[in-house]
């Protein structure tokens, strides 16, 4: 039998060049941390860009909290990105950065490794392919989370003491028979008018839904310009003490802070009342007539 003897001729390996992208976040719209994500989003576009082994695939970025998912869409773009297998590698400054929540650290992460997609964490020199960092990722989000409540608990503290000082913080917008002008509510003649029509309405008799129809026929739109008018709608101008001229303050209160859902306050939390705060649209006395009708049923 005759051996011939083939040599081996393997073919050069191929160096495949990652996919690499970058989550940025900064925690508010403010001009100073609009000018830190700029250059955040700037360093990486750079340091992606001039590596020679890296595709660059896009840094993504948020702007706002980093404690609830529905607030980053941004992240939710990258992590997607990473789950369709388009990114091999995603860079990010620290952990804060990432998020302040422990669940969704942890579960983001551990959907990255099982599609086999790294994540640097460069404050912390972090790799999410070292052995270990699991539970260093789990020990420093949770601290995140931590200091998160902390700022959160001194934010709604500092709350308390501005409105036991009588400092009124309000958000006006779609507030008929208002505007705003530098932070002082000020009567809008022609809304106001029909604010006041509406009270007059429900105090002669007339139901919401009649007095719905009555702004119809009559070809009155609401404060966003609709020509349909919802009976939630006129049911809380009836309601709201702001126009006999008052402010009542924490009618919601954040029930969770991860999950930022705001309740109806039944008592839960203290309130602030305050008289005269601002020019009445209706009289007390009308408002007041309102109430007990609006009570009665």
């Amino acid at each position: 039998m005759i051996v011939i003897r083939i040599p081996a001729n393997p073919k050069k390996e191929k160096t495949q060049k990652l996919r690499v992208a970058a989550y940025c976040r900064v925690s508010s719209a403010e001009s100073e941390q609009i000018a830190s994500l700029e250059s955040q989003v700037y360093y990486y576009e750079r340091k992606i860009k001039s590596n020679k082994n890296w595709l660059y695939r896009g840094v993504y970025y948020d702007v706002g909290s980093g404690l609830r998912r529905e607030q980053r869409n941004g992240l939710a773009k990258v992590l997607r990105q990473a789950e369709k297998g388009r990114i091999d590698l995603i860079l990010t400054k620290s952990i804060s950065r990432f998020a302040r929540n422990t669940v969704d650290v942890l579960e983001a992460t551990r959907m990255l490794k099982n599609k086999g997609v790294d994540f640097i964490f460069e404050n912390e020199n972090l790799k999410l392919s070292d052995q270990q960092t699991e539970l260093v990722l789990a020990i420093l989000s949770a601290v995140a989370q931590e200091e998160s409540r902390n700022i959160s608990e001194n934010i709604k503290w500092g709350y308390q003491r501005k409105f036991e000082r009588g400092e009124i913080q309000t958000k006006y917008k779609n507030f008929m028979g208002y505007t705003e002008k530098n932070g002082e509510l000020v009567v809008v003649p022609e809304e106001a008018a029909i604010v006041k029509r509406v009270f007059e309405l429900y105090a002669d008799g007339y139901s919401i839904r009649k007095i719905c129809n009555y702004l119809e026929d009559k070809g009155i739109k609401t404060k966003t310009g609709k020509t349909k008018w919802a009976p939630n709608v006129i049911g809380k101008m009836l309601h709201n003490e702001k126009y006999k001229g008052c402010t009542l303050m924490q009618k919601t209160y954040g029930e969770d802070l991860l999950s930022g859902k705001r309740m109806k306050n039944r008592g839960e939390v203290k309130q602030y009342y305050y008289e005269d705060t601002h020019p009445a649209i209706v009289s007390k006395e009308l408002y007041e007539k309102v109430q007990m009708l609006l009570n009665a049923k």
